[in-house]
């Protein structure tokens, strides 16, 4: 029987980002699914987050992500522009948000088409692989296009009822903190949660006591 996880993730995260290629590797090699749930990232969901946050950890942050992107051997730049606007030294983070909102609504559209975790793959990929002006041109439609979707067609579909794509993210980050964390990406598996890309391994032990079989 396959067996199937909740996937968090949101499309600011370098960490989301790093992660991604390895469950598409875990999905491609064991009989699992991974349940696409996409999710505001922490500056948007908190107000005041970066008010508060020491400021030893933004630099921590861009050692850890640079050093493991070169374990991994992905492409990694902080993106431009970012995905969340705001004011990194005040961490002053506005209502209005020209690139999130629509970002994480196409995560759920995809999700909901059955190309989750092909999408986030690409997406991600053209956010924090270190291509320029990422928004503009044909980028995101690229990106769309490898993952096996019409950027078009998920604009199109989500402009005729947004409202419906903002309720799937706001069941996505309750029950992301049901789970028990903030945090993403965040694995949750029969109700346990497994936080950070480096929680792989301890997943697939405690799928493996469930039953997780490698594909034939």
């Amino acid at each position: 029987m396959t067996l199937t996880y909740d996937l968090f993730w949101s499309f600011r995260s370098p960490y989301s980002y790093l992660v991604t290629p390895r469950l598409m590797e875990m999905e491609a090699e064991y009989d699992v699914h991974c349940n696409v749930r996409p999710v505001y990232p922490i500056a948007v969901r908190m107000d005041g987050f970066f008010k508060q946050v020491n400021p030893m950890w933004p630099p921590y942050l861009l050692k850890d992500t640079m050093r493991i992107a070169q374990m991994l051997g992905m492409p990694y730049a902080w993106p431009k522009p970012d995905p969340v606007v705001m004011d990194i030294k005040s961490g002053e983070v506005p209502k209005a948000q020209p690139y999130i909102h629509r970002l994480t609504r196409l995560g759920v559209a995809a999700a909901q088409k059955g190309r989750g975790l092909p999408f986030l793959r690409e997406v991600s990929g053209i956010i924090f692989g270190g291509v320029p002006n990422w928004n503009e041109g044909d980028h995101l439609a690229q990106a769309a296009t490898r993952a096996g979707l019409d950027l078009a067609e998920l604009d199109a579909e989500i402009a005729a009822n947004p409202d419906n794509f903002e309720k799937v993210i706001v069941e996505n980050e309750a029950a992301q903190k049901t789970a028990g964390h903030w945090g993403v990406p965040l694995m949750v598996f029969e109700g346990e949660p497994f936080f950070g890309q480096d929680r792989i391994e301890a997943l697939i032990w405690r799928m493996e006591q469930k039953g997780l079989k490698k594909r034939t």
